[in-house]
């Protein structure tokens, strides 16, 4: 049960699940047609293949997974810890992020599987920086999970069960922020191509120099 929800979480979400959406459906519309921020149908993709001999789109699949996962590691690695707080290495994440998500930008647009395999790092490293906050979830590269807590609730407010409207806002934050990021990156994807990548490159670099401004005054006022 959540019993607190700073306003920052919320914002914290949306901006994440924004940039999520952008990245994702850049991988939709890129020439390799996948999606970067969710790993489920990249893996019934690789059963599809394993199971159809194509080896080389195997190795393919096999890399956007291991590119997800990377980020987490990395994420996991430089935070070390899970537990969403103020006062981690957040900022370092995030930076790492922008320039991995500008050095995709690059691979793209010379048509190279690399800058598809950045991108998927990109997200498991966003993804896996603040994965709980009191207890609850928060995922910001894909809502799945948003929506399966959204039915819950639901079903629960038909049965006159107490509804836990907190998750619910949280759900709902995320799952705007995502189909924000997804019409947003669509429009840009029209005029600006593969650069439109430069947007969530830039919130990331944004939160990082925010994050480290919170870490000074609080630092400051601490001394």
């Amino acid at each position: 049960m959540i019993t607190r929800l700073p306003r920052w979480v919320l914002v914290y979400a949306a901006l994440l699940a924004f940039m999520a959406g952008i990245i994702n459906v850049v991988g939709f519309l890129s020439f390799e047609h996948q999606a970067v921020t969710h790993l489920t149908g990249t893996t019934t993709l690789l059963s599809a293949a394993l199971a159809g001999g194509q080896g080389g789109m195997a190795l393919h699949l096999l890399a956007v997974l291991g590119s997800f996962f990377a980020g987490a590691a990395l994420s996991g690695l430089i935070i070390g810890d899970s537990i969403l707080r103020l006062g981690r290495r957040y900022g370092v994440a995030l930076l790492m992020e922008s320039a991995v998500l500008i050095l995709a930008v690059r691979y793209l647009q010379d048509g190279a599987n690399l800058g598809i395999y950045l991108a998927g790092l990109a997200c498991g490293l966003q993804n896996a920086m603040a994965t709980t906050f009191s207890g609850t979830v928060i995922r910001t590269s894909h809502v799945t999970g948003m929506f399966t807590d959204l039915g819950i609730y639901f079903g629960h407010l038909l049965r006159r069960a107490p509804v836990e409207r907190r998750r619910v806002i949280i759900s709902l934050t995320v799952i705007g922020g995502f189909v924000a990021g997804g019409v947003s990156g669509a429009l840009g994807f029209q005029p600006w191509g593969f650069g439109v990548l430069y947007v969530p490159a830039g919130l990331a670099a944004g939160l990082a120099l925010v994050y480290a401004g919170y870490r000074w005054r609080t630092a400051g006022q601490g001394g």
